[in-house]
């Protein structure tokens, strides 16, 4: 048990160690490839849904009127978000609805870049 947790930290050791070792021969490459990796990062990405349905309200708030459910399976058009992205403004492509949805259900896809 001990030998297998040492071979283990010597596997992750190594693992985090190998980057730092080749990053010069990789750098040393084209300048292009990164600007265009840092290009593609500035993109951002499609909205979801992470629930199996959200209720679409009127207005930004969960006391306001419900005028719809956006399921999981439609697709939607965002037209703003508050300051704080906790209420997203969007239209049901499927139903026409327009209204606030909670950002805690509906959020963007998020792109990590690793220069």
């Amino acid at each position: 048990m001990r030998l297998s947790r040492i071979a283990a930290a010597a596997a992750v050791t190594a693992a985090i160690a190998l980057p730092a070792v080749t990053a010069p021969a990789a750098n040393a490459a084209a300048p292009a490839t990164t600007f265009a990796a840092s290009a593609s990062c500035d993109k951002s990405g499609p909205y979801k849904v992470h629930a199996s349905a959200v209720t679409i309200r009127s207005k930004p708030s969960s006391k306001s009127t419900a005028v719809g459910i956006l399921y999981k399976s439609h697709k939607f058009t965002v037209h703003k978000t508050t300051k704080t992205g906790s209420w997203v403004y969007i239209t049901d492509k499927k139903t026409g609805v327009k209204g606030w949805v909670s950002g805690i259900y509906v959020y963007p896809t998020v792109y990590t870049c690793l220069h």
